[in-house]
């Protein structure tokens, strides 16, 4: 299976650009680095497949917030785009109510 990429619209690209500064912060404040691109590739691959709620995720405390980003790095299978581990992001889309 290939990786399938989401197509964000302009306004998810600006969230997703906060989301990734808001990464690289907390990484460097705890002494580390990350990729920003392959961080934009995982997010882009977990959303085509699961999609996130990205407003609430940039909008989470930083417990939940690394919880999902760091998760999602951690977990991605990066061949296939799918989630390892039975990890689930936090912040999905919810489903519409019925």
């Amino acid at each position: 299976m290939e990786v399938q990429f989401a197509d964000f619209t302009p306004d998810e690209l600006a969230t997703v650009d906060r989301i990734l500064d808001r990464a690289e912060t907390m990484a460097r404040d705890h002494g580390t680095t990350i990729g920003r691109a392959s961080l934009e590739m995982d997010l882009s691959a977990t959303h085509a497949l699961k999609p996130l709620d990205l407003d609430r995720l940039l909008a989470a405390d930083d417990f939940n917030f690394s919880h999902d980003v760091f998760g999602i790095m951690r977990h991605i299978d990066r061949a296939t785009g799918k989630m390892g581990d039975c990890f689930v992001p936090r912040f999905t889309r919810r489903p519409p109510e019925s």
